[in-house]
């Protein structure tokens, strides 16, 4: 018998034993992602592969994430 468990869905293998103890990003503490993800973001516009919200798309994106929590919210207590 194999000593590690293969995806039927996707072929792989995973070997890593799950332990729960959180790895990468989620290990580290938040001043140290919110730096690394800063980082990220700065490189991307100076690039100018970083997207331009204006101010109005911003508040459409703000009122249409509003509307899905909310309507997940009330299918999830109904």
């Amino acid at each position: 018998m194999a000593t590690t468990s293969q995806s039927a869905s996707n072929g792989r293998t995973n070997s890593a034993p799950k332990t729960g103890n959180p790895r990468g990003f989620a290990a580290m503490d938040p001043a140290t992602q919110r730096r690394i993800a800063s980082e990220g973001g700065k490189a991307s516009h100076e690039s100018g592969r970083g997207h331009q919200w204006t101010a109005e798309e911003a508040r459409a994106a703000g009122r249409k994430g509003g509307q899905v929590s909310r309507t997940k919210r009330n299918s999830a207590t109904s």
